[in-house]
């Protein structure tokens, strides 16, 4: 009985070159090439130097700013806004805030709890939770200057 039901297989599969026993699904997807996710953004750094960065769709405008050197890495600790500490806020030029989705009551949170006795900038949005997309090419952000607090 099991042998018929092999050579039933076997016969199929001679008859259907596309199908295949070592794989569940006979449809390929092809992978994004990484040039059609690049997001080319516009980052000042604290030193009011121009400087022109590039991420990739899906990441985090914080992993962008880490792999070009503006926000120490080892200073955030987690890209998970429940261990966040605001040491990834940077400032989003206005014309670039309204591209972008509202700040989550979490991160608002964040933010407030961060600016201590200082007036909360509007501009103001944590790197971690600004996720990059295409509608977002060109955008200005500035990183500012570390708090005295978050340096060690």
């Amino acid at each position: 009985m099991a042998i018929a039901g092999l050579q039933k297989l076997t016969s199929k599969l001679s008859r259907n070159p596309n199908l295949s026993i070592y794989s569940r699904s006979t449809t390929t997807t092809p992978s994004a090439k990484v040039s059609d996710r690049i997001v080319k953004l516009i980052a000042y750094d604290p030193d009011g130097q121009k400087r022109e960065i590039v991420g990739l769709t899906g990441h985090t405008l914080l992993k962008a700013l880490t792999n070009h050197n503006l926000i120490d890495p080892a200073s955030h600790r987690l890209e998970d806004i429940d261990a966040c500490s605001a040491e990834c806020e940077v400032n989003i030029a206005e014309e670039w805030l309204e591209k972008l989705p509202p700040a989550s009551y979490d991160e608002q949170y964040v933010l407030k709890r961060n600016a201590r006795h200082r007036v909360l900038n509007k501009h103001s949005r944590l790197g971690c939770q600004v996720v990059l997309t295409q509608e977002l090419q060109g955008m200005v952000v500035a990183v500012p200057e570390p708090k005295p607090w978050d340096t060690p």
